[in-house]
């Protein structure tokens, strides 16, 4: 039997077929639960923004116009739920863009990383998670869900020079992380 594809599913949603939105949530809700699990740094938070979320695109998806891809449309809404759970707790964002080199010293964890990674894409998604959420983001935007350059800016919503400026600004802390930490040898 064929799997349905995104399109079908939504269309089916939009017909009044709501059980199918379930089909949508499981396709999103790993990798929405890691975002937003990295950006609120709290499981509790990021459950309840990935269930905020989910409403918020299951009540809007009549108008969502297909402009866009789904998952386009779908990490705008998780990012802006984040974000208005930031700065309802009067979290200031400005900490979490800080320069790379302030936000890790791995020290004894590099040993607990790579004994709770099972696979080596786990350990590097770890070694991700240690970068800024802003840079973090990127990476696994472009890298892991395949999203594109467009695609990116308009979930961050900023510009497409800044979307590219932040992805190598990413890939160079990822690699100053590597290097800094002799994690190349294990990736290799």
């Amino acid at each position: 039997m064929k799997k349905p594809s995104e399109e079908e599913i939504i269309e089916s949603v939009k017909k009044g077929n709501h059980g199918d939105f379930a089909l949508l949530i499981d396709m999103y809700k790993d990798r929405a639960f890691t975002l937003l699990k990295k950006m609120l740094k709290n499981e509790m938070d990021a459950e309840e923004a990935l269930q905020d979320s989910f409403l918020k695109v299951f009540n809007s998806l009549s108008e969502f116009r297909e402009e866009s891809k789904f998952s386009t449309w779908f990490y705008r809404v998780v990012y802006n739920t984040a974000l208005t759970i930031i700065s309802s707790k009067k979290r200031k964002i400005i900490m979490e863009m800080s320069s790379v080199d302030d936000h890790f010293d791995l020290g004894d964890e590099d040993n607990k990383i790579y004994a709770q990674a099972e696979n080596q894409n786990e350990y590097v998604l770890k070694i991700v998670d240690k970068l800024p959420v802003r840079n973090a983001l990127v990476i696994i935007l472009f890298y892991i869900d395949g999203l594109s350059l467009n695609e990116i800016s308009k979930v961050l919503g900023i510009s497409l020079v800044n979307t590219k400026v932040l992805l190598h600004r990413s890939r160079n802390g990822l690699r100053d992380l590597i290097l800094k930490h002799n994690y190349q040898e294990v990736l290799l």
